[in-house]
């Protein structure tokens, strides 16, 4: 049975031919990925998510790290990798590993993924977090897209972006609304608008709030395989992880040096961007506990947030809906600078008793030893308490926008 050309158009009500078959869908993944992994790590769980359409749609990933190449990727999954961007603590932009000004690099980048998009040809294109893309890079390839006039374009969001009045100068200096009017057909919130309502909280009102779907917080562990299990330890853990550790290393050096529950051993993951020197240190302090191991880097962490009794972390929002996932009680460590967006999170969700908060200016051993040594908070009232079905709602979304002959075909 041969597949139908891509170019043909079909109307939802008009029948297949006969001994044909509509071709699987294809959807791309963008994310700009410059400091940590959460875009990539969220793009790689819709990924396999969206695999379990029926039928199961190819998946293209276009990430700006080239730590993606490390991931396991599920069946009718690829990447695209771009030369990376570095981005400095006051959250300016340069050229990471190539010798290239700024601009050079964002010619390179945006030449890239419009090439490669135009010649994917996708159905379905959803944009992590950036409307335009890094440095605007996105806009040749989203304006090809839309001429071509095939391709159904989303944006999506993690529950919350900076504070209030951040976002809202920054929508209007990179000209973000004017973007989404142009080119895109809906937003999709990865949050419930019950912890946190972005719309509301930045006055995003009109054309924004008509496109914007709440999906509900993404289900972290539907990235672990089926028949995956947390690690059967005889001791149990602490687990202190820092994504990349480019900014964790105050957390990690706490960790380090503070007082474990008695009977427990500690986990360190400290991250592929962790400075040198940091990581010298951190080393040295580990190797003199009998108590305590460390990690530079591991590509799924999932199995050891699982499994973990406790686990210190920054807050990002995966790490968050991570622990949520799996109800594991949590200390959350959050950045409050260049962006106030894990700070924001963690308050909320401490306020609800969720997860446990230090500020970062009153972490240090002694009190991260209190903490551990304290009740945990109330991990596993998250379900009960939070919309965590988003995967749910995310392919409900995606089959609506995608041709409605592909998503019959196999019915």
């Amino acid at each position: 049975m041969q597949p139908l050309p891509r170019d043909l158009r079909l109307a939802a009500s008009t029948p297949l031919p006969a001994g044909w078959r509509a071709p699987p869908a294809r959807i791309a993944l963008y994310s700009h990925d410059t400091l940590g992994f959460g875009h990539w790590r969220r793009n790689l769980l819709l990924a396999r998510a969206l695999r379990r359409l029926d039928p199961a749609p190819q998946v293209l990933l276009v990430a700006g790290m080239r730590e993606a190449g490390a991931f396991d990727l599920p069946e009718g999954v690829d990447t695209l990798t771009l030369p990376a961007y570095g981005k400095t603590a006051s959250g300016t932009y340069h050229a990471r590993n190539l010798g290239l000004t700024l601009p050079e690099l964002a010619r390179l980048r945006a030449g890239t993924v419009r090439a490669a998009l135009e010649a994917y040809d996708p159905d379905l294109l959803i944009v992590d977090n950036v409307p335009r893309g890094a440095q605007g890079e996105l806009d040749p390839a989203l304006a090809a897209l839309r001429a071509r006039g095939r391709a159904r374009i989303v944006l999506g969001l993690r529950d919350v972006i900076d504070s209030p009045d951040k976002v809202r100068d920054q929508w209007l200096r990179q000209r973000n609304h004017p973007a989404l009017r142009r080119w895109f057909d809906e937003v999709w919130i990865y949050g419930d608008p019950r912890l946190y309502d972005v719309l509301a909280e930045c006055g995003f009102g009109g054309d924004f709030a008509a496109m914007a779907r709440f999906t509900g917080y993404l289900d972290q562990r539907e990235r672990l395989a089926p028949d995956a299990a947390p690690p059967r330890t005889a001791t149990p853990y602490v687990l202190c992880t820092v994504g990349r550790g480019r900014d964790g290393a105050r957390i990690c050096a706490a960790f380090a040096a503070a007082h474990l529950p008695a009977g427990h051993r500690g986990i360190l993951i400290a991250g592929s961007q962790m400075p040198l020197p940091e990581r010298a240190m951190l080393h040295a302090a580990v190797a003199a506990r009998p108590d305590m191991e460390m990690h530079d880097f591991v590509p799924e962490p999932l199995p050891l947030i699982a499994g973990a009794a406790r686990v210190v972390a920054m807050g990002g929002y995966n790490t968050v809906s991570e622990v949520l996932s799996f109800g594991v009680p949590a200390l959350i460590v959050p950045r409050t600078a260049p962006r106030r967006e894990q700070i924001l999170r963690a308050e909320r969700l401490a306020a609800l008793g969720l997860v446990g908060m230090i500020h970062p200016d009153r972490l240090t051993p002694g009190t991260l030893s209190a903490w551990l040594a304290a009740p945990p908070p109330r991990a596993g009232d998250a379900r009960a308490r939070i919309d965590m079905s988003g995967l749910d709602t995310v392919r409900a979304r995606a089959a609506a926008l995608l041709p409605a002959h592909q998503m019959k075909a196999c019915a």
